[in-house]
């Protein structure tokens, strides 16, 4: 069975959210950011999208989420760095390519 585009895209979306937030010191930061260094990777959603995708990894457990309003901050949790970095895995999320 293959994967519609447009699932893989979002997945791979949530992946480059993933990583960027292990790079980041801290291991966090604002939607608002994130949704602007996703263009860098080739990904372009809206921040609505952005903040849906950052609800629904927080939902996994894979970061924790502050809402202040009109941006979501972010916190990368244990288990979201090791999806991140391909040492877990979770079914929505694609797996790091070497």
């Amino acid at each position: 069975m293959t994967t519609p585009f447009s699932d893989y895209l979002r997945q791979d979306q949530r992946l480059v959210m993933l990583r960027i937030l292990s790079e980041l010191p801290q291991f966090r930061s604002n939607s608002s950011v994130i949704a602007n260094l996703l263009g860098q990777f080739g990904h372009h959603p809206s921040r609505d999208q952005v903040k849906g995708d950052l609800t629904w990894l927080g939902e996994q457990g894979l970061v924790s989420i502050d809402d202040i309003g009109s941006v979501l901050v972010v916190t990368l949790t244990e288990r979201g760095g090791d999806v991140a970095a391909g040492r877990a895995l979770v079914p929505g999320v694609s797996k790091p390519r070497p």
